[in-house]
């Protein structure tokens, strides 16, 4: 009888009823162990059928945070009323509140970084960055290197999906009718635009969570800045080999920054700074300095609001120049497409990845309510004492080309196995750049997969795994190397 036809509420109420298998003693805060209990073993199975769901997203069409945010439900009911059977009507709460504590600081810093980069993007900086490497007449070998390259710089401070979306459209357009050449740099980019981010809390939400949970320290990063190097430098050389030198026709495409651009970029560095303020001279949440320069933000989106309706209503023709100014509101979406409108913070804050942060939400809490169910601990234990730190941190990177880094990393922070500053860094690496190895391992190789369809595949980038297999081999070497004074 399938789970639809017996129903959730039948199905609570049945488990209540269902004698554990191996409960501790509850009823005054104790942690129960559940590991081996009924409510255990169905909230595990609820999670493996959840994140299947989540790995067949591209094939099933179901938004990745549906499955996940369902499964975080079933699991905390099934803790709950695990506690409730042995009296204990308060652990669970407590551990289900620090849970999202821990989202709510963590979605709110990404919704002001988000709404930044959307911004920017309305802003045309993007645009314009990718008109002027359209237009420039580069090799296609140059194009190869540069792509890299920015994607390596720009993702430590914008996320690096919107960097690999960026940087990838340079090279499909600029490679438009060779297949080989965007493939290729397809991958590099991937794999720059991870490399680029692992060494920064900025650059992805596994080194934005090791940073809040305050084991890395903001400026302990750049430690990771050479081995992240290594990592992108080792696959980009060894296929730099098969872009040809020649330089094909360039597009004529100009792109003007609108208004304020430059201004929008300098108050998200500023707002960036503050956040790492904030954190290391105040010892409070960066998310703060987040939220407080998105209020930056909007007063000035107020200034820009106002500038785009006296521009439209001067330079957009005869039916529009005679409207007053309230009336513009109303009138302006008939008779403009959207990206004509003026200026709106709130668009901005529309157009971020909600899905992603519904996603996180689901993740956090299930990896949370398996955690306090016991079955982190016993994975702790069988990795980080089993096979010691080390090999355990590189199999984390490993197992990110599998499975999202984001619950891998989360389930790393929630365990916090005793080991070292340095292997703290190297966990930070591996599960930063191991999502290279397979073009399913990142959000920017799944999103690249459907940019440039039926050309950047999973078997065209599985082709290259063993030149990724040797920069990711050659950072953590790079990383003993330079900062084996902390391991």
């Amino acid at each position: 009888m399938s789970l639809s036809k017996v129903g959730l509420a039948g199905l609570l109420t049945l488990l209540a009823l269902l004698p554990s298998f191996a409960l501790a003693a509850g009823g005054s805060g104790i942690a129960l162990d559940l590991t081996d209990s009924a409510y255990g073993i169905i909230a595990l199975i609820v999670f493996v059928i959840a994140y299947a769901l989540v790995i067949g997203e591209e094939f099933l069409h179901l938004r990745k945070s549906k499955p996940v945010m369902v499964a975080a439900g079933i699991i905390w009911a099934l803790v709950g009323i695990a506690y409730a059977s042995q009296g204990d009507h308060e652990t669970a709460a407590a551990a289900l509140r620090h849970n999202l504590l821990e989202y709510a600081e963590l979605m709110l810093f990404l919704l002001a970084a988000m709404t930044y980069i959307n911004t920017l993007e309305e802003r045309n900086m993007f645009s314009a960055l990718r008109a002027w490497l359209v237009s420039s007449g580069f090799s296609l070998r140059t194009i190869f290197w540069l792509t890299g390259g920015l994607a390596f710089a720009i993702s430590p401070v914008a996320d690096n999906l919107t960097t690999a979306l960026l940087m990838a459209a340079v090279a499909i357009t600029v490679g438009a009718g060779n297949m080989l050449f965007v493939s290729v740099a397809c991958i590099n980019i991937v794999v720059a635009a991870n490399a680029g981010g692992a060494f920064s809390p900025f650059g992805d939400i596994t080194t934005l969570m090791v940073w809040q949970k305050g084991i890395v320290q903001f400026h302990e990063f750049f430690a990771l800045a050479i081995p992240s190097l290594v990592n992108w430098l080792v696959p980009a050389a060894l296929m730099s080999f098969t872009v040809p030198k020649t330089a094909p026709q360039a597009e004529k495409e100009e792109v003007s920054v609108k208004k304020g651009g430059f201004v929008v970029l300098g108050l998200f560095l500023l707002t960036i700074a503050m956040a790492v303020s904030s954190h290391n001279f105040l010892h409070l949440p960066p998310v703060l300095g987040m939220m407080t320069g998105l209020g930056l933000l909007k007063i000035y989106g107020y200034r820009l609001k106002k500038h785009d309706k006296k521009h439209l209503a001067t330079a957009s023709g005869p039916e529009v120049a005679g409207m007053q100014m309230d009336d513009l509101d109303e009138k302006l979406l008939w008779y403009f497409k959207p990206r004509h409108k003026p200026f709106d913070i709130f668009i901005s804050m529309k157009r971020v990845e909600w899905d992603t942060l519904m996603f996180f939400y689901g993740v956090i809490l299930c990896v949370g309510g398996l955690g306090t169910i016991g079955y982190l601990a016993m994975l702790s234990e069988s990795l980080y004492i089993g096979l010691g730190p080390t090999w355990a941190n590189i199999l984390v990177g490993i197992i990110s080309a599998l499975v999202d880094n984001i619950p891998v990393m989360f389930a790393v922070l929630t365990m916090q196995p005793d080991m070292s500053h340095g292997q703290w860094l190297l966990v930070t690496l591996t599960a930063g750049v191991g999502g290279s190895l397979l073009s399913i391992g990142s959000a920017a190789g799944v999103a690249l997969m459907g940019q440039a369809r039926g050309i950047y595949t999973f078997f065209a980038h599985l082709k290259w795994s063993w030149a990724i297999a040797l920069g990711y081999a050659a950072s953590i070497w790079a990383h003993f190397f330079i900062n084996g004074n902390m391991i």
